[in-house]
């Protein structure tokens, strides 16, 4: 089934993870891609897919204004650019009173405002057609606390899903859906790309129910499944994909900082 056939689609975050995945699965089903990713990699990822690659820094808001001047037309958007690589308050320099502020706003400018910069520009063709579907890369971290992840990573996906639904809200008239996916533990280059300490590993796994990490490709056929016009019913949406991770509710006390498990 080619759901994508003549349409074109911009996947954010296109070089690696989970948006290479969604730009190889729409690539699948017969879109016109829009690849796009601040490592040179995306110039392989698209030339591989028949897409078009664009170099672009999505927490400079000029950088996305001159990507969209090149996009004439969209009917489906993967805003899914994101960053991480701030340690998490179990780690050191990661609690509230040590972490820097250029850290916290780094991860801030990338999963917040550029994502509202391509939000934006995104709304501005839709609206302007009358018709497309945004889905947005949130984050079980953006629906409850999570200590193994940083502050700014967890703020700034509590901030996207509110700008996921108050979108939702305005464009639904003008035809435009917006929804987003809630991963949980995805095996991405988001935490950095060397091996990962064997017990923070083991950990996450012991946290989800199906006992293993999820690959982009368990994620990336909600993310088509939410753009695809069939779907036409759909917005305003927070989608978990998570293995049950979400469905435990609890963190040990004894497991957070400043305590100690019970004798």
């Amino acid at each position: 089934m080619e759901r994508f056939t003549g349409q074109v689609v911009l996947v954010t975050g296109a070089g690696s993870g989970i948006g290479r995945e969604l730009a190889r699965s729409c690539a699948a089903e017969g879109a016109q891609l829009h690849l796009v990713d601040i490592d040179e990699t995306v110039h392989e990822v698209a030339a591989g897919l028949g897409g078009v690659a664009h170099i672009c820094d999505v927490g400079d808001p000029a950088a996305v204004r001159s990507l969209f001047e090149r996009v004439e037309s969209l009917d489906a958007a993967f805003l899914n650019a994101g960053i991480n690589g701030v340690p998490s308050m179990l780690q050191d320099g990661g609690a509230v009173d040590e972490l820097s502020f250029d850290a916290w706003r780094r991860v801030l400018s990338v999963n917040l405002d550029g994502l509202f910069s391509c939000l934006q520009e995104s709304a501005h063709i839709m609206k302007r057609q009358q018709h497309g579907s945004i889905v947005v890369t949130a984050s079980t971290a953006g629906l409850r606390p999570e200590p193994r992840v940083s502050y700014p990573y967890v703020v700034s996906k509590h901030a996207v899903v509110g700008l996921v639904k108050q979108a939702a809200l305005e464009l639904a008239g003008h035809g435009v859906r917006v929804n987003a996916i809630a991963p949980g533990p995805v095996v991405t280059n988001i935490g950095g790309t060397g091996p990962r300490p064997q017990a923070a590993v083991a950990a996450w796994e012991d946290s989800i129910p199906a006992r293993r990490w999820g690959q982009p490709s368990d994620v990336t056929d909600l993310a088509l499944l939410l753009a695809a016009p069939g779907s036409g019913w759909l917005t305003g949406g927070i989608h978990v994909v998570d293995g049950g991770a979400s469905v435990l509710t609890q963190v040990l006390a004894g497991t957070l900082p400043g305590n100690s498990p019970r004798e």
